[in-house]
């Protein structure tokens, strides 16, 4: 079932502070950091790449972003990468992998719940001993875009928000996408009431500013604790309802 795109609703969203958890490992990315026309950047990494072969590894598929939509400037590593770096043995909820998705959550809670249940499903899966794991890093951002809404509540919508089926919403992101969206609103599926974005392309969202570094603790079974290490402060997770 594809929804027809004419058929969903559009809403200007304007958050500030928009919420992105994402892994520490990966570092900034030259090219997009330094302030220059994004224009240029084809010719740049033509020239970089006689000295420096990796490069295009560090900066992935560039052809992905159309030319008007990419970002450069301070922190834009953080906006540029997800539509640079994608693959169909990372899909998400809205893409199979074919293009890229900036997701982020209305507060930090939202963001949290979501990234600690990818999580868990990774330790899980390759059967990861309990302990602190990976370090991640808040990423604070505005979002200002016309995005298609899945915020009601019929029968139809909730079919795109199933916990873990993606079967759905991945070829209505992809139908989406290619009607000329932005990207969509939705409820958060890991954090009632809240609410996340996917974004198709980065310039929907700017100012991009580093906040918590965060580890997640492993009890074996599922994330328990998180530590803030900006305030070496531990927390503990309470899931469903009760919020954080």
């Amino acid at each position: 079932m594809v929804t027809d795109p004419a058929g969903i609703p559009i809403s200007q969203i304007d958050w500030r502070g928009a919420v992105r958890i994402i892994r520490s490992v990966f570092p900034p990315i030259d090219l997009f950091e330094d302030i220059a026309d994004p224009a240029d950047w084809p010719l740049l990494l033509a020239a970089e790449q006689k000295t420096n072969p990796r490069l295009m590894e560090a900066v992935g598929n560039l052809d992905l972003v159309p030319p008007g939509r990419r970002v450069a400037g301070p922190g834009a590593s953080w906006l540029m990468a997800p539509f640079t770096h994608v693959s169909p043995d990372r899909p998400s909820r809205f893409s199979a992998g074919r293009f890229g998705v900036l997701y982020a959550g209305d507060t930090f809670g939202v963001a949290l719940f979501e990234t600690i249940h990818h999580h868990s499903r990774f330790m899980a899966a390759t059967r990861q001993p309990p302990g602190w794991t990976s370090q991640f890093r808040e990423i604070l951002i505005d979002v200002k875009a016309r995005l298609h809404d899945l915020r009601g509540r019929d029968v139809e919508t909730a079919a795109f928000l199933r916990p873990d089926d993606y079967s759905e919403s991945q070829p209505l992101g992809a139908a989406l996408r290619a009607s000329g969206s932005d990207g969509v609103v939705y409820p958060s599926v890991r954090q009632p009431g809240g609410h996340c974005v996917g974004l198709f392309y980065p310039d929907g969202a700017a100012n991009p500013l580093q906040g918590r570094h965060l580890d997640y603790h492993w009890d074996g079974e599922r994330v328990d604790l998180y530590r803030d290490r900006s305030a070496n402060t531990v927390y503990r997770i309470v899931q469903e309802d009760d919020g954080i």
